[in-house]
């Protein structure tokens, strides 16, 4: 194999594929990247037989051919290449790097031995808008457990019901929920796809407007395909959590209040929160304002929001984080939060159903 790209490119494509390449695996061959000039493109793949990823990159073949190389040493060297064009030459397991004055042999894999992308019929799936995809990940994300525990936690939800495409996460703290109307119509469906995919999809993505990713299923993969790269994923398996029987539409108290000014503020009385400490913050709910208190082991802070409050008075606490993270992922210049009680979970959503982030109370008689 004799082929020529720029190191532009194929730093680019290495950072997409790598996403895919196992870093903890007894099977070496899960630590390479294949790379493959073997038909008329230039394909780089990784896949850790969970997530797997393949991306096209433009260039010139002289000889045809394929190899496995280790992703961690190659993707190493490339990174420190000049920004000129990049000659790679296979003779047998080796692969050769030119670039400029540089040059790098390496040991590598027959290709052979690399698994390939699951085979996925393009029959059943959506299109929707990177920028749409990306935003929707981005603002839901942050909701899911790193506590492998339990399996559906580490999940995201991806529901398509009436015209509409929603993505779910949660944690056992709070749940995250984002909506948005698709574009034609499709198949009602309900898959559980793991963090890491849509982390990594997230990461990838362009965020264009006008560029479009084909999402299809089976029922054990989902596949997303966009601009020259393509993602298979396993699902996880398992019926999601019933999160209807989580919401509640009915409030003892709800405040209108400024999203920026309550974030800026919640955000300064992080301030006082060591990693690792408990300590809530208070939210005294009253006529025409909030008032948010800490106390730690750091001090103490107290500051006061306007707002428009209907309904009774109510002190209540909650994991400063959990509602800093929420506010982030809204773009309303104001927000609605719907309070219950003292011990049940507070939501913050607007009146289209667009976003509702639930947020859990915890006990605040802990405060000094």
């Amino acid at each position: 194999m004799k082929i020529t790209v720029t190191k532009s490119d194929l730093t680019n494509a290495i950072s997409i594929v790598s996403k895919a390449v196992s870093t903890k695996s007894t099977m070496t061959i899960l630590e390479c990247i294949l790379i493959d000039a073997r038909g008329q493109d230039i394909r780089l793949l990784g896949n850790d037989m969970e997530l797997g990823i393949e991306t096209v990159i433009p260039g010139t073949m002289e000889e045809k051919g394929m190899i496995a190389v280790d992703a961690a040493i190659f993707s190493a060297i490339v990174r420190k290449l000049p920004e000129e064009e990049v000659h790679l030459n296979v003779v047998g397991e080796t692969i050769g790097i030119r670039c400029g004055k540089a040059r790098f042999t390496i040991p590598g894999r027959d290709g052979r031995d690399f698994t390939r992308l699951p085979e996925i019929d393009k029959v059943d799936g959506i299109n929707v808008s990177e920028y749409t995809l990306r935003d929707l990940i981005n603002k839901t994300i942050f909701s899911i457990s790193d506590n492998d525990s339990n399996k559906m936690m580490t999940g995201e939800l991806l529901e398509i019901q009436d015209g509409f495409l929603k993505l779910v996460s949660l944690d056992g703290h709070r749940i995250s929920i984002r909506r948005v109307e698709l574009n034609g119509s499709y198949n009602n469906r309900r898959v559980v796809i793991p963090g890491k995919t849509m982390s990594d999809i997230s990461k990838i993505l362009g965020g264009d407007m006008e560029k479009q990713v084909s999402i299809f299923f089976t029922p054990k993969h989902v596949l997303f395909e966009f601009d020259s790269t393509t993602v298979v994923s396993r699902l996880i398996d398992g019926e999601y959590f019933r999160i209807e029987q989580m919401l509640s539409s009915d409030y003892e108290t709800k405040i209108t209040v400024n999203r920026k000014e309550i974030l800026d503020c919640i955000d300064r009385a992080t301030l006082l929160v060591k990693e690792g400490d408990k300590k809530p913050i208070i939210l005294s709910l009253s006529e025409g304002n909030v008032e948010i208190k800490i106390r730690t082991t750091l001090g103490s802070m107290d500051e006061v929001v306007e707002c428009t409050r209907t309904g009774r008075d109510m002190m209540i606490g909650f994991n400063p984080k959990f509602l800093v993270d929420a506010l982030r992922a809204i773009d309303d210049e104001e927000v609605d939060i719907y309070f219950v009680n003292p011990k049940a979970p507070c939501f913050i959503r607007d009146a289209g159903e667009n976003y509702n982030y639930v947020v859990l109370p915890v006990n605040f008689t802990t405060v000094d």
